[in-house]
């Protein structure tokens, strides 16, 4: 008998699905199987089957996932494509999986996040849901969590997903003063323009944040320059996913691994 599942898209679209796919199979018909044209990372997630919100009509989706006519298990059933994050529980949701556009997907499991991971004075992070942009900020995970999540932040949202770009504000400094043409490895940001964000930040104080991008390149950024993990991040919560080194991701997951 095929078991019904519930899984939480957090790219490329913001969606509810229930399914009677696993994981992986799930996986390959977003990105492969779907008659709708897609091309590219797939994010989600597992969240408990028994999981109820009166926001969610999952009962309801769970009454149509019939099996085809040639018991063929039904791939999507699409529950909610509108402000699914801030109503879902986050205890409610299990393991985190990254896809290539091949679906071949790497495992994440939640974990406590370490303060001490922080590192450099500033960071680049990716929002990816609701709200995709790319921003500069001195603030760490949890620091960032508190600040996007605040009722009164006009750029944020009641919850935020949300991971973090290898990146080093002296060390790009040094290099850009020796070579201003060097070519920037964030996509869509030209080098002149981080040095003048970063300047920005150090010179104004009070200043923790300044924007880069209207969107978040997630597509173009390999899992190999994604540093310490992904947060999902609320008001009162936040659940944090670290990142696997790329030697057991080799390991475990080398389909993964030749094409991330």
């Amino acid at each position: 008998m095929n078991e019904n599942r519930l899984y939480l898209i957090l790219h490329p679209n913001h969606s509810l699905i229930a399914s009677q796919l696993e994981p992986e199979r799930f996986a390959k018909h977003y990105v492969q199987g779907s008659t709708r044209y897609f091309e590219g990372r797939l994010i989600f997630a597992e969240v408990d089957p028994a999981f109820r919100h009166p926001y969610f009509d999952i009962d309801g989706a769970y009454a149509q996932l019939a099996p085809h006519e040639n018991g063929r298990p039904k791939a999507t059933k699409f529950i909610m494509s509108y402000r699914v994050l801030e109503h879902t529980d986050f205890d409610a949701i299990g393991k985190l999986f990254v896809c290539n556009g091949l679906g071949d997907l790497v495992e994440l499991r939640s974990a406590d996040y370490d303060p001490k991971i922080r590192g450099d004075d500033m960071r680049i992070l990716l929002e990816i849901n609701p709200i995709r942009m790319m921003v500069l900020t001195r603030f760490n995970f949890m620091e960032y969590a508190k600040y996007i999540t605040d009722p009164k932040q006009a750029k944020g949202a009641p919850a935020m997903f949300y991971t973090q770009l290898e990146f080093g504000a002296d060390d790009f400094m040094t290099e850009f003063d020796e070579n201003p043409f060097i070519k920037c490895f964030v996509p869509g940001i030209h080098p002149a323009r981080l040095r003048t964000s970063i300047m920005e930040i150090r010179n104004t104080p009070g200043k923790n944040v300044k924007g880069l991008t209207l969107d978040c390149p997630i597509d173009r950024i390999s899992y190999k320059m994604l540093r310490h993990g992904f947060m999902f991040a609320s008001r009162d919560k936040c659940k944090f996913y670290p990142l696997l080194p790329l030697e057991e991701v080799e390991r475990s997951y080398y389909k993964f691994w030749k094409n991330m």
